[in-house]
Formats: structure tokens, sequence, C-alpha cells
């Protein structure tokens, strides 16, 4: 035997794994082989890479104990690295699976192409590397050495964007909900949501913008405990006489028609919903936001999250009209931030002479204008419109904007 083992063609396999997994990412959330990829790699990748680094195992022992043991060092080792890197990205506010992926597919990649010398395991070598893998990683899932992640004193649910459970307002209270809904049913209520905007005529568009859909209650679904808004590619004649090539869905806290009322309006209050938009992102426009009950038009309006064509950021901003009658607004964007893997926490703290922005349960913009601050009653708006900033790609199809839950406090 060479005293030096040089990378094998197993080992080229080994150093892609890490990157098939991350290839995988960009499936849809949910796949079954996404998932499996995904797991398969972080459980075994780091592990047989780094202990070939390290001179602990090249090949299968011959005794069964011995193997028992270097299966669970494997995956020790594996799950040590992921819980490592995994806390390294969030102490810098910069955690997403693709980045954790990344690193542990560069980790791998390293471990698996190095020449090393090939050591076969014992009893004694294996028990005390078990114990410092199983310290290190009780460690980075613990979190100890962390520190606070949250300086504006959101709880651990919403920082990781979590599902199933609204948790409590980011920003200091006191606070008590008044109006939550976590779409558990198999279909929307409709005594808590619309489908389109006031000027709903058998569906209703955003002109504004010139946008290319015409919302319709039929892209509106419950499913799976979510809020599921979808956009087709579906050429459809509106009420108002125009062809528009896309429909879509929306909901709305508004009215069915012009002279109805409101079913839910809100002055001030911390507004929170748990998203995810899983792509394709090019010539999308979904949003989180809050109009005039009133007046049935803007200014002023509260965009709490809106995410115009692109996955990857947070878009904030306030409306307000000047004393001259202009339209004008103030805001930021907040990124980079993988909106497609999985669902983060967007929300507003909206008080009488402050509006605060967050994104899972950390304070991202504020603004403390009094002149720049709504102080009418508001209606909650979650929609997917398509064609702003530009036109969807021609091979694309179709598009979802999920929602886990929305919920609103007051003090």
């Amino acid at each position: 035997m060479n005293a030096h083992q040089l990378p094998s063609p197993g080992h080229a396999v080994l150093a892609a794994s890490g990157w098939l997994a991350l290839l995988a990412t960009g499936l849809e959330p949910g796949n079954p082989l996404r998932t499996a990829v995904a797991a398969a790699f972080v459980l075994f990748g780091p592990g047989i890479a780094v202990l070939r680094l390290t001179r602990t195992a090249t090949a299968l022992p011959a005794a069964l104990h011995e193997r028992i043991g270097l299966a669970s060092l494997t995956v020790g080792t594996s799950l040590a690295l992921a819980a490592l890197t995994a806390e390294a990205l969030l102490l810098t506010d910069s955690f997403t699976t693709v980045r954790a992926l990344t690193v542990l597919a560069l980790l791998t990649t390293l471990g698996a192409l190095t020449p090393g010398r090939p050591w076969r395991p014992t009893a004694r070598h294996v028990l005390p590397l078990a114990v410092v893998l199983a310290l290190l990683l009780v460690t980075g899932c613990s979190g100890l050495g962390k520190g606070d992640p949250e300086p504006t004193g959101g709880n651990a649910a919403q920082a990781a964007g979590t599902t199933g459970a609204a948790g409590q307002p980011a920003a200091p209270g006191p606070w008590h909900g008044v109006f939550r809904d976590d779409f558990t049913g198999s279909s929307l209520d409709r005594g808590d949501w619309a489908t389109c905007y006031d000027w709903n005529v058998d569906g209703c568009t955003n002109a504004g913008n010139h946008e290319l859909e015409w919302y319709r209650p039929g892209q509106v679904a419950v499913h799976d405990g979510r809020l599921q808004l979808t956009a087709a590619r579906h050429p459809t004649t509106g009420s108002d006489g125009k062809s528009y090539p896309w429909t879509s869905g929306m909901v709305t806290t508004g009215r069915d028609t012009w002279t109805g009322q409101p079913r839910h309006t809100f002055t001030y209050g911390y507004f929170a919903a748990a998203v995810r938009f899983p792509g394709p992102a090019e010539g999308f426009f979904p949003a989180f936001w809050l109009i005039p009950a009133d007046t049935r038009s803007t200014p002023p309006e509260l965009d709490i999250a809106e995410f115009p064509g692109n996955n990857q950021a947070v878009d904030m901003n306030v409306h307000w009209q000047t004393p001259d009658g202009r339209d004008t607004h103030t805001g930021t964007t907040w990124g980079p931030v993988d909106l497609a893997d999985g669902y983060h926490l967007v929300a507003v703290d909206w008080e009488p002479d402050s509006v605060t922005w967050y994104v899972d349960g950390v304070q991202r913009f504020q603004v403390t204008d009094p002149a720049r601050v709504p102080h009418v009653p508001m209606e909650i708006v979650l929609n997917l419109a398509a064609g702003y900033p530009s036109a969807p790609p021609p091979a694309v199809q179709n598009a979802r904007f999920d929602v886990d839950w929305v919920a609103v406090w007051q003090h």
C-alpha cells in the first residue's frame, strides 16, 4: 500500500455531493428529491470527508462494532460541522440554507480531494473523538456563547421565520392580539378576507402600476395550513374591457364592492406575516401592505414587505402626501436573504409617532418624522402582482406566493 493515498473516483463523487445538494435547492421547496439529497449530504458528506482528511478512516472496517462506531462518528461529525456552520452564519446575521450548504460543500471538497494517509480506527480512537464531537454538537445546537442575536426583543421563533406559531411582537409592548389567521381550514375565511381591491367588479387589477394580471378568486386557495396566491399565464378579459395575459390572486381585509363595508380596519399596531416566495421571481411583485380604508386610495400607504422582481431582498416603504398634493415615499431595501428558502417573518410596528420595520424578528428600518406617519384606518393587503417592474420571461407559466399566517397586535 502507498504511504499516501491520492484522491480516487470515489473521492470525486464525495466532493461533488455537496454541490449536488446545492443544485437540489433549486427544486420546489417540499420536493422529496430536494429533501433527500440535502439530508443525505448533511448527514454523511462532511463527516466522511473530514474523517478522511484527519486520517481517521478511508475504508469500511471488518468488525461490526467498528462499523457501528465509524457510522456514528461520521454522522456525529457531519451534524457537529453543520451546527457550527449554522451558528457562525447566525452570529453574523447571514444564515440561509444555501450559504450553509456552500460552506459544508467547500469543507467536503477539501476533505475529499486532499491526499491523506489511511488509518483504521479502533475503540480507543473512536470513543474520545465521539465524545469531543458530541460536545461540539451540543454546544452548536444550544447556542452557548452566541450572545443575543435579537437586540430588538424578538423571540427565537420569529428570528428563524418558523411556521405554525405567530409568537409575540418583536417591538416593545405590552400587546394584545386583535386579528389572526393561521389558514388551518380548507378554504379562505370570507368573513375575514375579500379577494379584490375596493374597486372589485368581477375581478380587479392595479392600473397605477400598469400590472399584467387580473385578480380572480380562483387564484386564491387555502391548503396544508397556508394561504396560496397563484399567478398563471392565462389571458383574461377584465370587466374594464382590457385584455390581461395573467390571472393572479390577492386577499384584503377590505370590501367586496366599492360601497360595501370593510371587514377589518386597523389604526396603529404590530402587523406580521410569515411569507415565502419560492419563485420564479423575475416579473412578479408579491407584497404585504396597508392601504387606507376610508379614502379607498393612497397615499398614505405602508409597505410592510415588497419583493419587486426578486426573492433575495425585502423592500420597506411608507408613502405620504406632501402639502402640494404629491405622493412621495421613503424606505429601504434589506438583503440579501433567500426568500425561497422557507418562510420569513416580515412585520411593522406602526405607532402614532413612528413606523418600524422588522424582518425575522430584527429591526431593519425606522421612520420617526410625524409628517410621514399615517394616522387613518388601514386595510391589510396580500397580493401577487405580475408584470412589475417588468414582464415575466416568456418561458415562465406560473408563480406562487405562500403565507403561513397573518397576525395583528395592538397596545
